[in-house]
């Protein structure tokens, strides 16, 4: 960091004697770059800089003592938050209103003494402003014992307060208290229901299908699926998968082939080692814009310290939590103060969440998107005041809660399947791939519908009709209707035998009259005879048939259309 004599004005002679005056010395020179040299060598006199800082208010005191702990320098946001702002004004208003004699803040007290200077230094993230100890005088302030750790008998003439620090190594006790009764009144257990939804979501992938709703945040599982190595970005040309995924088949295997403990384990394992995981660009309600880069593993391990801290079983305030973490370590995830630096907004009203009064929508949000995480992945129960209302509470769990897969399948010989939540995850898989799907029980159970179509895309990706009545035959509660053998037999043979379909139809009263529109300019429209005076006509061509007709000198009267003259 620069030295005093490279951080003095040397253009502003009227600040130059504010500092003088204030450390009780006079300056000999009235050139303003000669002055501050005169200063710069004056102010790292050990014994005049005892004395001023014996003087300075105790919170200035802490102030110096906090900057210095922290190797001399602090991002400027961070430092003026926790010692108060420095009033911008002119050189002019200055010497007129003399604010030194009436410092705001701790930082006006050591901006005016010069014990404090402000610069950008180059980070890892570009440019960004800091409050900095010039060296010279960090160094002297050294020599006269001037630490936060210093005993008593040492020179400190007040001991300061310790710099900033990750709470977790400051205390051994959990943040917030246990949740009060109010706090825990709409309860929501942990499952593994998990497991059931990225089944869906992997057969939806597979199927080439539009990704149903789904009882968990669809961001957050496509993320999961994608740090785990489940699924991939697909970089197929005209991929006609919507979801712009491709299933890797090892890891798909896997996870269908492991007990569904071991599969949540392995969901749960990737989830928290993974920095590609970014829980703050998941947050419903939440827009992120810009290239500004967080640090999400970093963040997350830190606020896995401090949950651990927390007494498991027992429930336990967020609300609390947030509170005690926003004001013993608030720049867990900015640890730059980076608060006007992040375009983040609001998908409600668009507001972007600049500055440090929007902690709790931003880093406040992050903590309870984290809590609900490990909730869906079976770690904690959670709980709401109210029904729909925000988490306010959370019990941490030792170990997911684990549903058997002993389910069987029903199946009715009208070609419609219900497969119960806990049927084996791979049975239900392959029964997707089969069928249409259609909307889930509020029970859990899944309804699919065998079809011609979704045999067609099934055959597509390699799949015959035999093979999914052997699956049903291994995993069916009961007998499979023959009925329903039947015909899945029968269409692997035939294709499609039957088809119901609506069509537009012409009828005329005499045979001649079909005969001479065949013959006339409209007679392509004519798609197919159902005898001599009926014919089906192509969809979209109504109107082009009533202007022949027309032309004919007849008027055709239409029934069930909407008349497109």
């Amino acid at each position: 960091m620069p030295a005093l004599e490279k951080t003095l004005p040397v253009d502003d002679l009227g600040y130059l004697r504010i500092v003088a005056s204030l450390w009780g010395v006079e300056l000999d020179s009235a050139d303003p770059p000669k002055a501050a040299l005169e200063l710069a060598l004056t102010l790292c006199d050990a014994e005049l800089l005892e004395e001023v800082i014996s003087t300075l208010p105790e919170e200035a005191q802490s102030a110096l003592g906090v900057l210095a702990d922290a190797n001399g320098r602090l991002p400027w946001e961070i430092f003026t938050r926790r010692f108060g702002e420095l009033r911008e004004v002119g050189p002019g208003k200055r010497d007129r209103e003399k604010p030194h004699l009436r410092p705001i803040s701790a930082t006006e007290t050591l901006w005016y003494r010069a014990l404090l200077a402000r610069a950008f230094f180059d980070t890892e993230k570009g440019p960004q402003e800091f409050a900095f100890i010039p060296d010279d005088l960090l160094e002297a302030l050294e020599f006269v014992g001037f630490k936060t750790e210093a005993p008593a008998s040492q020179k400190a003439p007040v001991k300061a307060s310790p710099a900033p620090a990750p709470v977790a190594q400051l205390s051994d006790k959990p943040l917030g208290r246990p949740a009060t009764p109010a706090e825990k009144s709409v309860l929501q257990n942990a499952s593994d229901g998990i497991l059931d939804e990225i089944t869906t979501l992997l057969a939806a992938i597979r199927t080439g299908r539009e990704i149903p709703a789904l009882a968990l945040h669809r961001a957050f599982l496509l993320d999961l699926l994608a740090v785990s190595r489940t699924i991939s970005p697909s970089s197929a040309e005209n991929d006609p998968i919507a979801a712009g995924w491709a299933l890797n088949p090892e890891a798909v295997k896997r996870f269908f082939e492991s007990p569904r403990a071991e599969a949540l384990s392995l969901l749960a394992n990737a989830w928290r080692a993974s920095p590609d995981f970014n829980e703050l660009r998941q947050i419903p309600g939440l827009v992120c814009e810009g290239g500004w880069h967080n640090q999400p593993l970093a963040t997350r391990n830190f606020l896995f310290d401090l949950l651990a801290l927390v007494p498991k079983k027992q429930w336990w305030s967020l609300s609390a939590f947030i509170r005690d973490l926003k004001t013993a370590s608030p720049d867990f995830q900015r640890q730059g103060g980076e608060y006007d630096t992040w375009f983040i907004k609001r998908q409600s009203d668009s507001i972007y969440l600049r500055g440090f009064a929007h902690w709790d929508d931003v880093e406040g949000e992050l903590v309870r998107y984290l809590v609900n995480i490990l909730h869906w992945l079976g770690l904690a129960d959670v709980a709401s005041a109210q029904e729909g209302g925000p988490l306010s509470a959370f019990r941490l769990l030792d170990a997911s809660p684990i549903s058997d897969e002993n389910g069987k399948v029903i199946v009715a010989s009208n070609g419609r399947i219900s497969v119960p939540r806990l049927t084996p995850r791979t049975v239900r898989y392959q029964v997707a791939r089969f069928c249409e799907w259609e909307e889930r029980k509020s029970d859990g159970e899944y309804r699919y519908r065998v079809t011609p179509a979704s045999l067609k895309v099934a055959l597509g990706q390699g799949l015959k009709a035999g093979q999914l009545l052997s699956l049903l035959a291994k995993n069916a509660a009961g007998p499979i209707p023959p009925a329903f053998v039947k015909s899945l037999q029968r269409w692997e043979i035939n294709g499609t035998e039957a088809r119901l379909e609506k069509l537009v139809v012409l009828r005329v009263t005499r045979p001649e009259v079909m005969t001479e529109l065949k013959n006339s300019k409209a007679g392509r429209f004519v798609a197919e005879p159902l005898g001599s005076t009926a014919a089906v006509i192509k969809p979209g061509t109504e109107s082009k048939i009533l202007e022949a007709l027309a032309e004919m000198g007849l008027l055709a009267e239409v029934s069930g259309l909407k008349d497109e003259e």
